[in-house]
């Protein structure tokens, strides 16, 4: 059997990690590693996830002080030893033949795989105005996308062989904040010309979604800055370069992203989310989607403001 290693890079995770492991000791692929780091233990994520010793085969990466995802990803893979090397966020629930399909759709040859995480989400404003009907876009959008962009949805949720993974090499440590790190990735692997397949069979459920709008704008904003960072590296070509906005609605968000800082954005999401319930649902829509858009455009004109505390 193809031995198979799971890495699940881990900040804050005591209360997900329990769910996570609880399902990867359901799966039906007898050969699995299962190697977690802790990016800096602030909760006893290490009980945590120590508990689940007798159940799986399980190695616990720790560092001292938190050092960014790249760095914890690049850390669990030098340490997994399994032929395919699967990525897992620590807020995902797996369905039992997860690794299994994983693996299997290794055998060809050399792949990159992605399956989607679909948001399990609470009934909250933001989730019953924007995040719900967002999400399923974004499904739709997906499944609709050419494979050349395939690389655009490298994730949480991805698999490829430890030669490939050798091949491309670790996550780039520039990107230290929120998101953009597998987008790198996925560029490099795409770049290097290995074909990226997306299975809907892997979706695996995902309980670490948004629930509020500031907790979004927060995301879009660190994303917005990493996207900045993703630019430098590699131009805008890749990502589409952004031409002037039009129309009214793309003239104000690139002002008011422009203008306004993480204060100011976390200011407004504030407001979205006060007025979820009392405006009329398209117009609350609107709204929240005004606002995650434009903290997308704040965080790429102000990159070096995500220490902020936003």
């Amino acid at each position: 059997m193809t031995s198979a290693s799971l890495i699940i890079p881990s900040r804050g995770g005591a209360t997900r990690l329990p769910v996570l492991l609880g399902a990867l000791a359901q799966q039906t692929h007898a050969d699995l590693e299962v190697v977690v780091v802790l990016d800096g233990d602030i909760d006893n994520s290490r009980a945590a996830a120590t508990a689940w010793t007798a159940h799986l085969d399980l190695t616990i990466v720790e560092f001292p002080d938190n050092r960014g995802r790249s760095a914890a990803l690049n850390a669990g893979f030098e340490t997994a030893r399994g032929d395919i090397l699967i990525r897992c966020d620590d807020d995902l629930e797996p369905r039992p033949e997860h690794v299994a399909r994983h693996v299997a759709q290794h055998a060809a040859g050399p792949v990159g795989v992605i399956g989607l995480c679909p948001n399990v989400l609470p009934d909250t404003p933001y989730a019953r105005v924007y995040g719900a009907t967002r999400d399923a876009m974004f499904r739709r959008q997906a499944y609709a996308m050419p494979p050349d962009q395939r690389w655009r949805l490298w994730g949480a949720n991805v698999s490829v062989r430890a030669d490939t993974y050798r091949r491309i090499g670790p996550y780039d440590l520039a990107y230290r904040a929120y998101g953009f790190e597998d987008v790198d990735w996925g560029y490099r692997l795409h770049r290097d010309g290995i074909p990226i397949l997306l299975d809907s069979a892997l979706e695996a459920p995902h309980h670490g979604a948004a629930t509020t709008t500031a907790i979004r704008a927060r995301r879009a904003y660190h994303s917005g800055a990493a996207r900045h960072t993703f630019e430098t590296l590699h131009g805008s070509a890749p990502l589409g370069a952004a031409g002037p906005p039009t129309g009214l609605w793309g003239r104000t968000v690139a002002a008011t992203g422009t203008r306004l800082g993480p204060r100011g954005i976390e200011r407004l999401a504030r407001l979205a989310d006060a007025l979820a319930d009392p405006l009329p649902r398209y117009a609350a829509e609107k709204l929240v989607a005004f606002t995650v858009e434009s903290a997308a455009v704040a965080g790429r004109h102000h990159p070096d403001e995500t220490d902020s505390g936003f």
